[in-house]
């Protein structure tokens, strides 16, 4: 089969060549204006399965010739930015319909995705499919709201849909997105308000999420600023009882997202015509300010209603490590391009990608890569477990008897056997002013867990030391984490499942409730995992200036409420 990349060695065009070239049934047509950037490509990712093929072609040219030269199966169009397409918008996919070849792009452009549907008719006269949209916006974010409105074995209907994008500042954004953004910043864009369509103001209206896939270390709290795709006009075709639908945007690093939102105001108020002029430096310094944590990520929260008629509220969650986020927005014409060579393609018509894929057809490629997701569920009507509501799906992945420890099958007491040591000097004061327990070889542990609606009491009893500590799932700056009070210290945790392991790692720390640096703070390693005799744990607290101030380890711990019951052994922090 082959296929034809326009914008073939761009931002996204390339990171689609990459994940095609391990496809021996296809080859790849790398094409853009300049001939010799397109084949440097092609050198440079070489494969010994799919065929590479540079070559020179201009889109804005008549391309009947060269198309039927070509002779490719399927067009996808990577170029952009598709908001500027101006009078001529459809004209390479006019000319893929008469020539009777499918065509796909990435476009995220409001109007360019919703008007393709008006050549409908002609392609599928000519037996072919032109599908807009096959992107992140809106192919993944409307395969999330569907698998997160199924999530649980409950369905819901979805009622109100938040989402938004944090790219990695590792990432390389192409110069046609930050001239897209540039173009409509400041100006109206379309978003659903009440039921009906409205109009929020481009990187002007803004909101704070944090996205924590469960399971994993989410990323920091970001601000995320309102952008221009096709969501908000598409959804209700989908979800009729939609109420509103708002998707934002989170550059990194911060201090260029908060500059690009300023300059956004001036245009709004008439200060600035347009932001285009600067899109050349705002490129630059998209490539040269690098800094912050190299992890991007998506969210999309639904909240939806019930057969019973509750409300419920659920939030899908992604996080990719390093660069691997930019292929994300490739994703979606490489599932379907294989689909193709499989003989599973989409049906002839023009039509944006809403309903072509679901969550499963993009897992294959988040499995190949540093990509991790999840569906978190906040309600008040069923009561669970502290842990599980904080964990969400991940909750699963764990070993029966942490479960049990956590809340699962009402064991709430645990006993055993614990080895606790001490540092010396500083670390020895600072243990004795937090109240740690006392170094032993082997001391008698026993904790009860009095649980509330807002969080667990952890009394913890080490011989005859005793040590409480209040846990509860995080909200704000913390949503996604399990926070933890002793004292006049608070820190913030996400709950990591590794292999069957849950890891506790340390994202923040407050004194007296105001939040301190990670710099000044304590340091903390801890973990549990399930044996053949029973649950290990280990918590080891230090400092950097003090080194390890307490360390306490254990097995063989035993819920009594659960000992009468069943053979299950588990352990406690």
């Amino acid at each position: 089969m082959k296929v034809l990349i326009l914008g073939g060695y761009g931002t996204f065009g390339g990171r689609l060549a990459q994940l095609l070239a391990s496809d021996a049934r296809l080859t790849l047509l790398i094409a853009g204006r300049s001939l010799a950037k397109a084949r440097a490509f092609v050198e440079k990712h070489a494969s010994p399965r799919a065929s590479l093929v540079p070559i020179e072609l201009d889109r804005e040219a008549p391309l009947d010739e060269t198309l039927r030269r070509l002779s490719p199966d399927v067009v996808v169009d990577a170029s952009g930015p598709f908001q500027s397409y101006g009078t001529s918008a459809y004209a390479v996919v006019e000319a893929c319909v008469r020539n009777r070849m499918s065509y796909l792009d990435l476009a995220d452009g409001t109007g360019f995705v919703a008007g393709i549907a008006a050549l409908d008719g002609p392609a599928r006269e000519q037996g072919v499919f032109a599908i807009a949209g096959a992107s992140t916006l809106p192919a993944l974010s409307f395969a999330a709201v569907r698998s997160v409105s199924r999530a649980y074995g409950e369905e819901m209907v979805p009622l109100d849909i938040v989402a938004g994008i944090a790219p990695s500042p590792a990432a390389r954004v192409g110069a046609n997105v930050v001239r897209a953004i540039l173009g409509y910043a400041g100006r109206p864009v379309s978003i659903l308000l009440g039921g009906r369509a409205a109009e929020g103001i481009a990187l002007v209206d803004s909101a704070r999420f944090t996205i924590a896939p469960p399971g994993n270390v989410p990323l920091r709290p970001r601000r995320f600023s309102l952008v221009d795709v096709p969501d908000a006009r598409l959804a209700p075709a989908s979800w009729p009882r939609l109420r509103s639908v708002w998707v934002g945007a989170a550059p990194a690093p911060a201090v260029l997202h908060a500059a690009l939102s300023v300059c956004a105001r001036l245009v709004r108020t008439g200060l600035l015509p347009t932001l285009a002029p600067l899109s050349r430096l705002a490129h630059w310094m998209s490539v040269n300010a690098r800094w912050g944590e190299a992890r991007g990520g998506m969210f999309v929260r639904v909240t939806g209603r019930r057969e019973d008629g509750a409300e419920i509220e659920r939030t899908w969650d992604l996080v990719a490590e390093g660069d691997d986020g930019p292929y994300i927005p490739a994703m979606a014409a490489a599932a379907l391009v294989l689909r193709c060579v499989e003989g599973r393609g989409p049906a002839p018509g023009a039509r944006p990608c809403t309903h072509e894929l679901e969550l499963d057809d993009f897992e294959p490629f988040f499995r190949a890569r540093r990509i991790r997701h999840g569906v978190r569920e906040r309600r008040d009507d069923a009561p669970r477990p502290l842990y599980q509501r904080v964990l969400g799906d991940a909750w699963n992945r764990l070993p029966a008897a942490i479960r049990a420890l956590h809340g699962e099958g009402g064991a709430r007491e645990v006993r055993g056997e614990v080895r606790v040591e001490r540092g010396s000097g500083l670390a020895a004061l600072a243990a004795g002013i937090a109240r740690f327990p006392p170094a032993s070889e082997r001391a008698t542990l026993h904790v009860s867990f009095d649980a509330g609606q807002h969080g667990e009491r952890w009394n913890r009893r080490f011989g005859a030391h005793r040590m409480t500590s209040l846990q509860w799932a995080g909200t704000g700056a913390a949503d996604g984490l399990l926070c933890e009070r002793m004292g006049p210290a608070r820190i913030d945790m996400a709950l990591v499942e590794d292999g069957g392991r849950l890891e506790f790692v340390m994202r923040g720390w407050r004194f007296l409730g105001i939040p301190m640096p990670r710099s000044l703070g304590p340091t903390l390693k801890s973990w549990e995992e399930a044996t053949r005799d029973g649950v290990r744990f280990l918590v080891e607290i230090g400092h950097p200036l003090t080194g390890m101030i307490v360390r306490y380890a254990g097995t063989h711990v035993v819920p009594v409420a659960a000992v009468r019951r069943e053979p299950v052994q588990s352990s406690v922090m």
